[in-house]
């Protein structure tokens, strides 16, 4: 019998149609923030501050509050925050980068996306195909289904540099929600979703370690509940390793109607990124997807975000289970270790 799960409740437990035309979620840069990112731009490029610098490098007085408030918003409010005013057009891409790692690192510590070493990461087309096990979805142009990210990073944050010719709108569901709609209708699925399933690293295990990995789908501490639900296509080819990592009917039923329940109009958030628009959302608690997209002909405009896994001060950020200790390990070397 199905253990009885608490409801969740609070601020992170939010319903999308609820909070979709409610613009608290998204903070706007008044024009002294913008002359202050504009001083830090300055000053960077003055000392010569080259990607990966610390936060001295890029010296915010007042806004280091109001970030140290959104950071506030992500782990113990919805979940998530829009940045928008960035003057997108002003800067070019070199600018954007350092403007956007100058604001991620007074958050926390941007660390290794990938096998190649990226803690500034690129979202664009790479002309893959997530059918590719050794592919990540971001290096393609088709619709993500919900999900969280590969680590168990506190934050994920994306920077709009260009937008598509048409499609790839972000979508945000709450894990807290889902979880709450699975103790509601099927609690034996949200009970075997606290087991543990067996995931595809994709290629980018980190050396002496094996190609998959087992870690449970809901966990809880000091009664806050953590999700690290992936894209469908990370535990279908997990299964290359051997039958015994394939996901048993059990598991794919819970994990078919977790992609259900995410989709449920009324649960989802959705958003169209503009230029300069800075996504911000807890890793541990937030589900992301995106549509399909098609990029435009001409060379130089085609679809580009920067990516940032942060991970957050042990005093500020979501507790973890022990079950994802061994996971959350990677995230305080510094990431996904580079391949030589």
């Amino acid at each position: 019998m199905a253990q009885q799960r608490e409801i969740i409740t609070g601020p992170g437990a939010w319903i999308g149609r609820d909070i979709q035309h409610d613009a608290s979620w998204i903070h706007r840069l008044d024009a002294r923030a913008l002359e202050e990112i504009d001083a830090a731009l300055v000053h960077a490029k003055r000392v010569g501050a080259r990607i990966p610098f610390a936060a001295d490098d890029f010296p915010l007085p007042r806004l280091a509050a109001v970030l140290d408030n959104i950071l506030e918003e992500i782990e113990n409010g919805r979940g998530f925050v829009l940045l928008r005013g960035i003057p997108r057009s002003r800067y070019t891409d070199e600018e954007c980068e350092i403007l956007y790692w100058g604001l991620g690192v007074h958050l926390g510590n941007p660390v290794s996306q990938n096998a190649r070493g990226h803690r500034l990461g690129h979202v664009r087309d790479e002309g893959r195909v997530i059918a590719d096990p050794n592919a990540r979805a971001y290096q393609t142009s088709q619709r993500m289904d919900f999900h969280t990210d590969l680590l168990p990073v506190d934050v994920l944050g994306l920077f709009c540099l260009r937008t598509a010719r048409s499609g790839g709108a972000s979508k945000l569901t709450s894990a807290l929600t889902i979880h709450n709609v699975l103790r509601a209708e099927r609690p034996d699925l949200l009970e075997a979703l606290y087991g543990m399933f067996h995931l595809d690293w994709r290629g980018e295990e980190p050396e002496g370690e094996k190609p998959w990995f087992a870690i449970p789908m809901f966990s809880a501490r000091d009664g806050k509940v953590t999700t690290r639900i992936c894209s469908l296509s990370y535990y279908e080819s997990a299964a290359r390793f051997g039958e015994q990592y394939r996901p048993t009917a059990l598991q794919r039923a819970a994990l078919e109607t977790v992609q259900e329940i995410a989709n449920r109009p009324e649960l989802m958030l959705s958003m169209d990124f503009q230029e300069g628009d800075i996504q911000l959302i807890n890793n541990h608690i937030m589900m992301h997807a995106r549509e399909a997209y098609e990029d435009d002909d001409e060379p130089g405009r085609e679809r580009h975000l920067l990516r940032m896994w942060i991970a957050v001060s042990d005093a500020r950020r979501w507790p973890l289970a022990e079950v994802l200790d061994g996971r959350y390990r990677w995230v305080r070397a510094g990431g996904i270790p580079v391949k030589r």
